[in-house]
């Protein structure tokens, strides 16, 4: 009786500390990740136009990894049509990579959900330079000067990228 009620502590406890030990959904980064560059990258999105990271320089990016598979994506996406809608105006910019493998797939979402921003396809390549994406979504918000202010890892409440969005659409762009 005694060994089956240290198992169970122990169980409990081990179970406790991998529950406890997991990041949070959202989290602003490390010390080393705040207000670093962002990787520059150079993709044509689907509508066939070039799209390089850098030319958004000036304006508030939101960078988001998903795909068409992801529910918690297709649960943010909409907030980020409705944002793009909202702040775009003022200097704001939603880019979308796909790291679906299928592009025609990725076409049709993104018309079905008229995606109203850019969207290129990823790869290994370009995950890496973003420290891997070993889950969906990842989304990364950046600064006017082109620099990640937070990463967001799963699914995030819209509320959290709005407050972000406005503090940094606050701020003057560098000329």
């Amino acid at each position: 009786m005694k060994r089956t009620i240290f198992i169970l502590v122990v169980a409990a406890l081990l179970v406790a500390w991998l529950v406890l030990r997991r990041p949070p959904a959202a989290h602003r980064g490390g010390v080393g990740e705040l207000l670093r560059p962002a990787p520059d990258f150079s993709l044509t999105d689907l509508s066939g136009a070039k799209l390089i990271l850098s030319g958004y320089r000036g304006k508030v990016v939101l960078l988001d990894f998903w795909a068409t598979w992801c529910d918690p994506c297709k649960t943010e996406i909409p907030h980020f049509i409705e944002m793009q809608n909202r702040y775009g105006r003022q200097g704001f910019q939603v880019i979308g990579i796909s790291m679906d493998d299928d592009e025609k797939l990725v076409r049709e979402f993104q018309q079905q959900f008229k995606m109203n921003y850019p969207v290129a396809m990823g790869n290994a390549d370009l995950a890496g330079q973003y420290g891997g994406i070993l889950g969906l979504p990842i989304t990364f918000v950046l600064d006017r000067q082109g620099r990640i202010t937070a990463r967001h890892i799963g699914a995030t409440d819209a509320s959290v990228f709005e407050a972000e969005i406005r503090k940094l659409l606050e701020t003057p762009s560098p000329d």
